[in-house]
């Protein structure tokens, strides 16, 4: 199964990335190749065929090639919610979660997570065209950059105010003593509803879940199973990230995944979803209300609680 992936330095994908380097994929029989691609360029590579499925920060980035959910769907939960956060300088003088106080200052974020940044600043009273500046980082879009890690050096080297990203790039800033957690929807700095937006999944094709499902049900036993491992022993977290990531997020990852561990959870009920499609919804990614059945994988389904 070949895997691709737009962020390799990820705490929000981690229990992809987990089954992979502990041999959770292997012990379950199924073969994995996983590819870092650049921007959503996952979600194009399982269009054009390069890629047997995708492991998504973000589940909705699946709608930028499958309209409407035709054609492809999620087999099972990383992570659940909204996983990014506002990391802003430590010196900006405001309280954790006061959007207002965002006003005038620079901020950047990824294709695709930026969707739920500006509905989050909606939510909290600004315009994100007109009351704030969102700029693209030259170089971040590159195929072997993550994006948060990238975005904490810009903010170290005071080009932006703050940026939006997984919890791997808030910890960097914050570690460096560079950065503090300015907004995290998860946990309730949420000004809407934007908690809900999406989750982060493995995304497979109509087409190879027909042709492979053997290989499919394979690869979400093996993730549910190391959900599991990784909720009882966090620490495990630190042999992966010393296998696949710079010695900078492989000290820190192991704290990150004891504190996001409650979230490593593979299951996706209808309100979940409907929550998902919502937003998905009201940003013009999809056109109207499908089906929970267009959405989810349904041999999937049983795996979650096995």
């Amino acid at each position: 199964m070949r895997i691709a992936a737009v962020d390799l330095v990820s705490n929000t994908c981690f229990p992809a990335l987990a089954a992979y380097e502990l041999g959770y994929f292997k012990a379950e029989g199924v073969d994995v190749e996983i590819e870092l691609v650049s921007a959503i360029g996952s979600t194009k590579a399982l269009r054009n065929g390069e890629a047997d499925a995708m492991i998504a920060g973000s589940v909705f980035d699946a709608l930028t090639e499958f309209k409407d959910w035709q054609g492809a769907k999620v087999c099972v939960a990383l992570s659940q919610g909204t996983p990014w956060l506002l990391t802003v300088r430590a010196d900006l003088p405001a309280s954790r979660g006061d959007v207002q106080a965002l006003r005038g200052m620079t901020f950047t974020a990824a294709e695709g997570p930026d969707l739920a940044f500006k509905q989050m600043l909606r939510s909290g009273g600004l315009d994100p065209e007109n009351d704030l500046n969102i700029i693209d980082l030259p170089g971040a879009k590159d195929r072997d950059v993550s994006f948060g890690v990238f975005a904490a050096e810009a903010l170290t080297e005071g080009k932006i105010d703050g940026y939006w990203s997984n919890a791997m790039g808030a910890e960097t800033a914050v570690s460096r003593g560079v950065g503090k957690i300015h907004v995290d929807v998860r946990r309730g700095d949420d000004p809407g509803d934007v908690r809900f937006a999406t989750c982060a999944g493995l995304v497979s094709t109509d087409e190879y879940i027909e042709r492979e499902p053997e290989s499919v049900d394979a690869a979400v036993r093996a993730i549910v199973k190391v959900q599991k491992a990784l909720q009882a022993h966090p620490t495990l977290a630190r042999k992966v990230g010393e296998g696949l990531f710079p010695p900078e997020a492989a000290s820190l990852i192991a704290t990150i995944v004891e504190r996001d561990a409650p979230f490593y959870d593979p299951a996706m009920p209808e309100e979940t979803v409907s929550r998902m499609n919502a937003f998905a919804q009201s940003v013009g990614q999809l056109s109207g209300p499908v089906p929970y059945e267009q959405v989810i994988a349904a041999r999937c389904v049983k795996l979650w609680t096995e």
